[in-house]
């Protein structure tokens, strides 16, 4: 059986990596006023934070239309007899439920929609382990069981700058955003269920890096860590610092950059930070 991997653009997956495990990609759209833009080919990264700098109103963001996936899923029937179509949280965005009703008007090929609870990079991982276990031929039965342990086995945390992003997109509650913004305290935030919630309240976001810091150093210390990321929201120095940081001291796991794209920037706003990993 030939299967075929598709995920959504909020991955986030750097274009080298999408090529090297063969991941199609199905993009999602931020919306100014009247504008739509499929983030990755009507807007870049850097433009879309550029225009959010100008814009009197923040953007909205917009689920990729069932007929999008149903036209890749009959373009992959040609050479493959299933697809595992990998997103993020169906909590933040109906992207699951139309890879799911897509692949349910498709002939000649079997679709297995896999929701994985969070979004950007670490929603990258389960794509690319999906990829490199097909490609050792494992069946769909087993990469589905190995992406369902995966998920117990991934930790993701971030911290943003302004509570606010959040918010106003319904990801983080009212009394959650007001008190950290009153009391200037950077919580580190990560997803539980597929919601955004804080893991721990610190004073200042310099404490918060550290805190995240020390729990990857407790993980590589006393499990077999596999893959980090490094995650940033237009702050790409910093990932860089944090990265080059740990790769001195641990040059043997495979370490990325990756970014906050359009989508997630929304909600996320500009300056966040994120580190994930997970380990076999």
């Amino acid at each position: 059986m030939k299967i075929a991997i598709v995920t959504d653009s909020t991955a986030y997956i750097p274009d080298e990596l999408l090529e090297k495990y063969q991941i199609h990609t199905i993009p999602l759209s931020v919306v100014f006023g009247d504008e739509t833009f499929r983030e990755g080919l009507d807007i870049t990264t850097e433009e879309f934070y550029k225009k959010v700098q100008e814009e009197e109103n923040l953007p909205s963001t917009s689920q990729p239309p069932i007929g999008s996936f149903v036209q890749l899923f009959e373009e992959l029937s040609e050479h493959h007899d299933a697809v595992i179509s990998i997103h993020l949280s169906k909590r933040f965005s109906g992207t699951y439920d139309a890879a799911e009703s897509a692949g349910k008007m498709v002939e000649n090929i079997e679709v297995y929609p896999f929701d994985t609870s969070l979004s950007a990079m670490p929603q990258g991982f389960f794509a690319i382990a999906a990829s490199e276990l097909a490609t050792d031929g494992k069946t769909v039965d087993e990469i589905i069981d190995y992406l369902n342990d995966l998920k117990e086995k991934t930790r993701a945390y971030f911290l943003v700058e302004d509570l606010s992003h959040l918010h106003r997109g319904g990801r983080l509650n009212r009394g959650q955003a007001l008190i950290g913004s009153l009391l200037n305290i950077k919580p580190v935030l990560h997803i539980v269920d597929g919601l955004i919630v804080p893991f721990e309240k610190i004073r200042t976001r310099k404490k918060a890096i550290n805190r995240i810091m020390s729990m990857l150093e407790e993980d590589v210390q006393t499990k077999n860590v596999k893959r980090v990321v490094f995650i940033h929201a237009n702050n790409l120095p910093l990932a860089e610092k944090l990265r080059d940081e740990f790769v001195e001291k641990h040059p043997e796991i495979e370490t990325i950059i990756s970014y906050f794209g359009p989508v997630i920037g929304t909600h996320l706003g500009e300056g966040s930070i994120g580190v994930s990993w997970y380990s076999n």
